[in-house]
């Protein structure tokens, strides 16, 4: 298995801001993960409020550590509260359950993550796929 390069971490974030200049969205903070869950990249647009960096790399954690979008954890977040909430406690608070982080994909092999935030949920999550696309790479939508 090949790693995510800095490259194409670079490549993705700026392609997830490019995607909510695009789509007239709020100002958006991206952190890019490696498939190990260490930051890569962290953009944020000068405007983007206060956090979104935080937001953004919890939800690229969440994605990278379940090896799921972190729609799904959100999806989990309705059915199951109290594990959610145990495994926020265990992740130390770095996992958020919203959508907005997804793989980053090679040949079908997860080799990162991204996650988006400053706008709503799924329009982060519609800029981090952007951001994957524009990497020349495939995401877990």
């Amino acid at each position: 298995m090949t790693e995510l390069t800095l490259d194409e971490a670079d490549a993705i974030a700026q392609g997830a801001i490019d995607g909510a200049i695009h789509r007239n969205l709020n100002p958006i903070a991206v952190c890019v993960l490696d498939r190990g869950g260490h930051p890569l990249v962290v953009k944020r647009q000068e405007s983007a409020t206060f956090l979104r960096v935080e937001i953004a790399t919890a939800k690229a954690w969440t994605a990278v550590s379940l090896a799921a979008p972190s729609r799904n954890f959100a999806k989990m977040a309705e059915t199951r509260p109290q594990f959610v909430t145990s495994l926020v406690t265990i992740s130390q608070g770095r996992m958020a359950p919203a959508a907005g982080g997804v793989l980053v994909l090679r040949e079908g092999e997860i080799i990162g993550s991204v996650g988006v935030s400053g706008d709503t949920p799924d329009n982060d999550e519609t800029a981090a796929i952007d951001g994957v696309s524009a990497a020349g790479l495939t995401s877990s939508e």
